[in-house]
């Protein structure tokens, strides 16, 4: 099905290598399901894109449970890449998807070792209902995977070059702020074919139940996300939007248009918001219904005016 593009007209369209977005809103990976469940509150056609739920080549239960910790201004999640593989997720869930969505979507691929990504990701980039491949190399929450592949420049390099042999599709490559170096990680994915960069993705953190004396995560540990780290966020993308010259979606506690637009500023082109989703389902619709007044308040014409002038 042909995707509608409306951006060209529009203030808030921005373009992602060269797949136009009517609005710079996409809902992150793992906040917001495979995205057709969200159309019982409201009409998703109006995002810019959807980031669907992290797939890998098997089906995953997950971690055990309890998965989740509440925090001051965030919370901190150790789902596990639960998903049902990506032959499901091509055959049963992007078609679902499209039925009632026709905005670029974005397929967040995850896996544990290089065979799966560059399976997954030879399979998906076939896929006719996806735009954008988001290579995730960031998730916190897996043993053998996941961030092992993104906090080192040979191991994040050797994943990108050999998934970007099979995909023709706009690659981005989702990272970790687990590392010491972020412009460094980087620039060795954008050096190893990554047409654009993502990040960030949560930052390692942990609860401990003082009277049960044990972690509140059944795995001890999980990636935090929330306002809390909105600030670590934006530093980041300016830093990588300054250093590496490749479009950047930026996310990391983005909850309000004033974030959307900060983050902007900052570099990113496009915007993912994630656990905000979770506190509140209408959160990308407000954001979006709020855009054109925050933009008048401030003398912004159209979006792609304010990237990166910070």
């Amino acid at each position: 099905m042909e995707v509608k593009n409306e951006s060209k007209s529009n203030a808030l369209g921005v373009s992602l290598s060269g797949v136009q977005l009517q609005n710079p809103i996409i809902p992150a990976s793992g906040c917001f399901g495979f995205g057709y469940v969200m159309a019982e509150y409201y009409d998703i056609d109006m995002l810019g894109a959807i980031s669907i739920k992290g797939t890998t080549r098997d089906a995953r239960f997950g971690n055990p449970l309890p998965r989740i910790a509440e925090c001051p201004s965030g919370m901190i999640n150790s789902v596990g890449l639960q998903n049902p593989g990506i032959d499901v997720v091509i055959n049963n869930e992007l078609p679902k998807l499209r039925k009632m969505f026709h905005q670029p979507i974005v397929a967040n691929i995850s896996g544990f070792s290089i065979d799966g990504y560059v399976e997954c990701c030879e399979k998906i980039d076939r896929a006719e209902q996806v735009e954008i491949i988001e290579l995730n190399v960031s998730c916190p929450n897996v043993h053998g995977g996941g961030m092992s592949f993104g906090t080192s420049t040979e191991s994040i390099g050797e994943v990108v070059r050999e998934v970007r042999k099979v995909v023709k599709k706009p690659l981005y490559v989702k990272l970790s702020p687990n590392v010491t170096d972020i412009v460094s990680i980087a620039q060795a994915a954008v050096d190893a074919g990554a047409d654009g960069l993502c990040l960030i993705n949560t930052i390692l953190g942990m609860r401990i139940d003082i009277k049960t004396r044990r972690p509140v995560v059944a795995n001890r540990m999980g990636g935090m996300s929330g306002p809390a780290i909105f600030p670590v966020a934006v530093r980041m993308v300016n830093q990588v939007a300054h250093a590496c010259g490749v479009p950047i979606i930026g996310c990391g506690g983005v909850s309000s248009a004033k974030d959307v637009i900060e983050m902007m500023m900052a570099g990113a082109t496009a915007v993912e918001v994630g656990a905000a989703n979770l506190v509140n389902p209408y959160a990308c619709k407000e954001i979006i219904e709020a855009l054109p007044a925050e933009m008048e308040k401030l003398g912004i014409a159209s979006l792609p005016e304010i990237v990166g002038i910070v």
